[in-house]
């Protein structure tokens, strides 16, 4: 009953806004010609989530978005004069038109519909807008493509096979290779797999125990990666901290193995809520699933969308703006007659 419409400019969306207004308002009171009920499009029904948008606005246009239909609402909304300007706030949103704002932060679970207003640009953003709708029950996304674009026409003319492997077509991410954060958030967990996977040795869940330092798997993975280092890294200096990081974790792996106090015995397992120095009975983990808490030199990364949560940030000018009789004020230049003085 909420049609979502996704724009790849404030163009296109400016027009369909004001047909929405004029031509589909209008045909939508004359539906009981064609055997269906009428509908009633009023401005405060007729909402955006767009750049336009103050920031106070959008959460509350979020919230209306959460409100489902009701028969009686809809009964009271024939009757616009009977329904104060709170009440007409409460009603559902009929329309929402948005650009590629309503592709991350928008999880409304009863949006259905979807019009899709030409092929959006990269594969990733058609993925992620869609998604917005059919996350509690099937939805349904239609596509428009217009006929003088190009690429609308190749998508159009590919349409079922692209759909069937859209998700070998998503751009690569661009980032900057063996920076402190990418060697903060994967380095563990490529060591850790570079080790375990190629034979038995290591494989197993309790064989984290049996780690040693000099094995030809470890030195085939320092190797490994230090080379690769070499390969795409920023010069000598990201290969030697490479290498110092990776030596600092084969350290570490192996005093936890040789640590057999109380018998413990060292695993891979990875217990959710596990935090440093997790132990199920007298087994410690080795890795650490990404949590609130500080991360540790094995915390090992599940999926990309394991990062930081977001903050709140306060920021203060410390008065920067203020302007004092203290300030030195720079000399002006002034032309006298053509002439220029200081």
């Amino acid at each position: 009953m909420t049609l979502v419409g996704y724009f790849n400019s404030m163009r296109e969306l400016g027009g369909v806004r004001r047909l929405v207004f004029d031509d589909i308002s209008g045909r939508t009171k004359k539906m009981d010609r064609r055997g269906l009920a009428k509908r009633f499009l009023n401005a405060s029904c007729l909402e955006e989530l767009t750049s336009r948008m103050r920031s106070e606005e959008i959460p509350k246009i979020l919230d209306r978005l959460e409100a489902v239909f009701d028969p009686e609402m809809a009964a009271k909304r024939k009757e616009k004069k009977k329904a104060g300007p709170e009440e007409r706030q409460r009603w559902p949103i009929d329309v929402l038109l948005a650009t590629n704002m309503v592709s991350v932060g928008v999880d409304v679970r009863r949006l259905g519909l979807m019009v899709v207003c030409s092929q959006p640009k990269t594969t990733a953003e058609y993925i992620q807008a869609t998604s917005r709708v059919g996350r509690a029950k099937p939805g349904l996304v239609c596509t428009v493509f217009n006929w003088a674009r190009p690429r609308d026409m190749s998508h159009y003319e590919t349409f079922e096979h692209y759909h069937a492997t859209f998700y070998k077509h998503v751009e690569a991410l661009s980032v900057t290779p063996f920076s402190a954060g990418a060697l903060q958030r994967g380095l563990a967990g490529l060591l850790v797999s570079l080790v375990r996977l190629p034979g038995t040795e290591f494989n197993a869940n309790d064989r984290a125990a049996l780690f040693q330092g000099n094995h030809p798997y470890v030195c085939q993975a320092i190797e490994a990666i230090v080379r690769r280092a070499a390969l795409v890294g920023d010069g000598p200096e990201v290969v030697n901290y490479v290498g110092a990081e990776l030596q600092s974790k084969v350290d570490l792996w192996q005093a936890e193995a040789q640590n057999t106090t109380g018998g413990r015995t060292l695993a891979y397992d990875l217990p959710r809520g596990a935090g440093t120095g997790a132990q199920r009975g007298t087994t410690a983990n080795l890795l650490y699933r990404p949590s609130l808490e500080r991360w540790e030199a094995f915390t090992c990364l599940n999926s990309l969308r394991e990062v930081e949560p977001t903050v709140k940030l306060i920021v203060d000018d410390g008065g920067l703006d203020e302007v004092t009789d203290d300030v030195p004020v720079a000399p002006q230049a002034n032309a006298v007659d053509g002439d220029d003085e200081e």
